[in-house]
């Protein structure tokens, strides 16, 4: 019995997701933190403050893309379906978006690495942090196959499961550090 074409292509794409989050969780595990790593000539607490306010840069791009993506599935109401060139924004936004939590990844990774022993709180930051890009490149490879070959709800999907991880990531790193090291 040979699988659907939509079934290959949700496969190959958990498979990239699960490949890139395993690996990344793997190195984060096992590299040593360096605490002193700069990001842009910070390094340590002082990183806190610029990297909270680039998560929340990333969180705003991350309602802009919501607000595309349901505009252009006529999902906003008195909208009506988004016009062609809405697309193209909407790559360029989600590039923007992820262009902006590299310098915060690589801090993350480098000066911390993923930590799943301190609290709950860094461990679900570790673990989102990984997940992220997993789910980005299984995004790209779903957007990269065609049309006919995925069932409709699969973009959504994996949109959705996107700007929920950018949450969850700014709840437990902005948010923690905007609210006094604390989360509401």
């Amino acid at each position: 019995m040979t699988a659907s074409p939509a079934l290959r292509s949700l496969t190959v794409a958990a498979l990239a997701a699960a490949v890139v989050a395993v690996g990344l969780y793997i190195f984060g595990t096992q590299h040593t933190p360096d605490y002193s790593t700069s990001l842009f000539g910070e390094t340590g607490a002082d990183t806190f403050d610029l990297k909270s306010w680039l998560a929340t840069g990333v969180l705003a791009f991350a309602a802009v893309q919501l607000g595309l993506a349901l505009w252009m599935y006529g999902r906003l109401p008195w909208v009506g379906i988004a016009p062609p060139r809405v697309g193209p924004v909407h790559r360029a936004v989600g590039a923007a978006t992820i262009l902006l939590t590299i310098p915060i990844a690589y801090h993350c990774v480098l000066a911390y690495g993923v930590q799943t022993g301190v609290d709950t709180r860094v461990a679900v930051h570790s673990i989102a942090g990984c997940f992220i890009y997993g789910v980005f490149l299984a995004k790209i490879v779903l957007v990269q196959t065609p049309r006919w070959r995925l069932p409709g709800w699969a973009l959504p999907v994996v949109g959705g499961m996107l700007v929920v991880t950018v949450m969850v990531l700014w709840y437990t790193s902005a948010l923690w550090y905007f609210n006094d090291f604390k989360l509401p």
